[in-house]
């Protein structure tokens, strides 16, 4: 069999409800040249169930040898490290490409030999997969992933797999963030490369990591953090910034957060009130 071009990396944990979607949604691409590269993280569901029944010669499951769970961080390491292809990209297993997704990033990456990264668009999706919202472009390119963060599409992300064995690889004690600092560690050995295109479906589930926005904002600090370390940068200009944006997006302005400060300091309340 011909080596493939692209491999398609899923790092599946416990969504055997989902996998044969996504699964599915590769087979369906216009661009053919591919394989995928299933990574089990020590699932107790009904993920085996799929594996058996797939009978594609490009789609090769691994498990981890004492089948225990290592986290996501690490099950992506091991599937870039048994891709064939000289580019990769990752589809999480709860989630769908588009059928132009393989097409348009593989495009990109042949455009230029010194981009390392190209992303495209997403779109946000409920449970069944239907399209809710749009997530939005970037606002400016030139800064970079890790200036431009919030505003950068994350969503198909390809890659060459040369440029990432230049970078120390996806850090195996990451929980959540191994993203982010997939995509800063790529940045920092090559060129990113942005086009509008839409390529995927995130699908939003109570059991998504990102769901749990405080421990997948936790990790991604620590990946910024040592993106600063890496670059030479003061890490508390970058990491303190995204926290105290954090917060005013998603905490201070939460009923929660109100009631919890009247709570605990009553008197601010009055004093407003007493000022209207």
């Amino acid at each position: 069999m011909d080596t493939p071009v692209f491999s398609v990396l899923i790092a599946n944990y416990n969504n055997g409800q989902y996998l044969q979607e996504a699964i599915t949604s590769v087979e369906n691409q216009s661009y053919t040249n591919w394989e995928i590269i299933i990574v089990d993280d020590g699932s107790t569901d009904n993920s085996e169930a799929i594996y058996e029944c797939l009978n594609d010669p490009r789609i090769h499951v691994f498990h981890h040898d004492d089948r225990q769970n290592h986290g996501v961080g690490y099950t992506k390491h091991q599937a870039v490290l048994h891709a064939h292809g000289q580019y990769c990209g990752f589809l999480d297993p709860d989630d769908a490409l588009l059928p132009n997704a393989l097409e348009v990033t593989t495009k990109i990456l042949d455009s230029d030999e010194n981009i390392s990264l190209a992303m495209s668009r997403c779109y946000y999706c409920d449970e069944s997969l239907h399209i809710i919202a749009e997530r939005p472009l970037f606002k400016n390119i030139e800064l970079g992933y890790l200036e431009s963060r919030n505003n950068l599409p994350g969503n198909f992300a390809a890659f060459r797999k040369k440029h990432y064995m230049c970078t120390g690889g996806i850090d195996i004690t990451l929980k959540a963030g191994d993203d982010d600092d997939l995509y800063y560690k790529l940045e920092e050995v090559g060129k990113l490369s942005v086009c509008e295109t839409f390529t995927y479906l995130y699908r939003r589930t109570p059991n998504s990591i990102t769901s749990n926005i405080d421990r997948s904002f936790y990790w991604t600090i620590i990946a910024r953090h040592n993106a600063c370390i890496r670059r030479g940068l003061r890490p508390e200009d970058f990491s303190m910034r995204d926290w105290l944006t954090y917060l005013s997006e998603n905490r201070w302005h939460s009923r929660a957060y109100r009631i919890g400060k009247l709570i605990l300091n009553p008197s601010t309340y009055f004093k407003y009130m007493r000022n209207r």
